[in-house]
């Protein structure tokens, strides 16, 4: 990994034309994914982050049962471009699903109650913490990549086709692959609005 730290935040970006090559290995992936695990922060130490890592016929599924639950809710005169959405993703090499273990962050709202009401919300930001280090790994490895938000569409299938422990709640969707071609232009609001420093 040649790429500094930096360089890795800038060059991670929602790549949406992929293919089903890679460029590392399947255990690399599993390396990565384990260490994001390992290392991300979160509340209390409460390593709420659980991760599925789909590939090949399960990837295809995955959206498989995207566009059947998709088909059902999308008019017919936009179904076309739908479709074409779910098949670029489809088109990729993998996906991972991001999930939280929610009977921990019950656990947590039942030993701390003076903080009942922040224990989901800090669940959600170490989940983002997990998948932004996941997300920004693949790109330091040439892995294009986006997040993909289908969970109340599809968890109830999901769980079913992958046996997945009831207490996982879905929180989002990973497709990646190599890049086939490279992310739009990023449109940037003023720091001006976004910063202030006090000295």
């Amino acid at each position: 990994m040649a790429k500094d730290f930096y360089a890795a935040i800038k060059g991670r970006r929602s790549i949406y034309d992929i293919s089903n090559e890679t460029t590392i290995s399947d255990d690399r992936l599993e390396e990565i994914i384990k260490e994001a695990l390992l290392h991300a922060p979160s509340a209390f130490n409460s390593q709420t982050a659980r991760v599925i890592l789909l590939l090949g016929e399960n990837h295809y599924k995955l959206w498989d049962i995207t566009a059947e639950s998709l088909k059902q809710i999308v008019p017919s005169d936009r179904w076309e471009k739908t479709e074409a959405k779910i098949n670029s993703f489809k088109a990729g090499y993998g996906t991972i699903l991001f999930f939280e273990d929610m009977s921990i962050v019950q656990s947590l709202q039942e030993r701390f109650p003076t903080y009942k009401e922040n224990f989901p919300l800090w669940s959600q930001q170490s989940s983002g913490m997990v998948q932004y280090i996941i997300w920004t790994a693949l790109e330091l490895e040439g892995l294009g990549a986006s997040l993909q938000h289908y969970n109340e569409l599809i968890e109830e299938k999901v769980k079913k086709q992958w046996d997945v422990p009831v207490n996982w709640k879905l929180i989002s969707q990973m497709p990646f692959g190599k890049p086939t071609a490279p992310a739009g232009e990023k449109e940037f609001k003023p720091l001006e609005e976004r910063f202030k420093v006090y000295r």
